[in-house]
């Protein structure tokens, strides 16, 4: 009993941290997961959906739920690669940004608390932290909304409007403290809760998002948690399940 209190109050402490990942993601694990990776990207560019082909693979393999949802998260189809990067840009100066508030702020609360994120095949960076409609402030939150205003100021944007999606308890919270980060700041910052991000998102001109939905969607992106975490925390030890000729 004491160890399951114990493994409950960590993944508190750490946001998206489950101590079976140690084990799932670890060096041994790997190599059963670029061969799942091998045989789930040649089956999606095929036609097959990703849950059916997840399922399969991970059945056949006996992955964890942990290591199937990295597989759904981390591999995307050929054709959606390419659409991908053609349409992220390198630079954001002089320009407005729609930015999926909870998708970028978690992302980078689990690498301030040195937890488990991914890069993907199309070069975003997802974690395995499910919101589920449940959202709490943790002391990351503090370090994660500094460093995206911070991160804004440097890439010199004209203004940044962050989504938060109106179901989640908290939001209203994030709003004022991601809003308290940018006071000053040579950018203007609008934080704008809704119920329907993903739909709002979808029609911008210029989105941050590691949401494939999205991305698939959007006129244009930028991989602004790789760059913050990049440029704010330096190098990370993110798991890549796929080996890079598969990319």
């Amino acid at each position: 009993m004491g160890n399951d209190n114990d493994n409950r109050m960590q993944q508190q402490a750490r946001r998206g941290f489950v101590q079976s990942d140690e084990k799932d993601f670890g060096e041994s694990s790997l190599p059963v997961l670029h061969r799942a990776v091998e045989e789930v990207y040649y089956l999606i560019n095929r036609g097959y959906p990703v849950t059916n082909v997840t399922k399969f693979v991970g059945n056949h393999y006996m992955l964890s739920e942990r290591q199937r949802l990295a597989l759904a998260r981390s591999i995307s189809p050929k054709e959606q690669l390419i659409s991908r990067k053609e349409r992220e840009v390198k630079s954001i100066a002089g320009r407005t940004i729609y930015i999926d508030g909870f998708n970028v702020i978690i992302g980078l609360e689990i690498a301030f608390s040195k937890s488990i994120l991914f890069r993907c095949m199309d070069g975003t960076i997802r974690d395995l932290a499910g919101l589920r409609g449940t959202y709490r402030l943790i002391p990351e939150t503090d370090m994660a909304a500094e460093a995206l205003s911070g991160s804004l100021e440097e890439l010199q944007v004209e203004k940044a409007v962050i989504y938060l999606d109106k179901p989640v308890s908290n939001s209203g919270r994030l709003k004022q403290k991601l809003l308290s980060y940018a006071e000053g700041a040579n950018y203007e910052m609008e934080v704008v809760i809704e119920d329907a991000v993903d739909h709002e998102l979808k029609q911008k001109p210029l989105v941050a998002t590691g949401d494939a939905i999205i991305l698939d969607e959007c006129d244009q992106w930028f991989n602004l948690a790789e760059y913050v975490i990049s440029h704010r925390i330096g190098e990370y030890p993110f798991i890549m399940i796929y080996e890079k000729e598969n990319d």
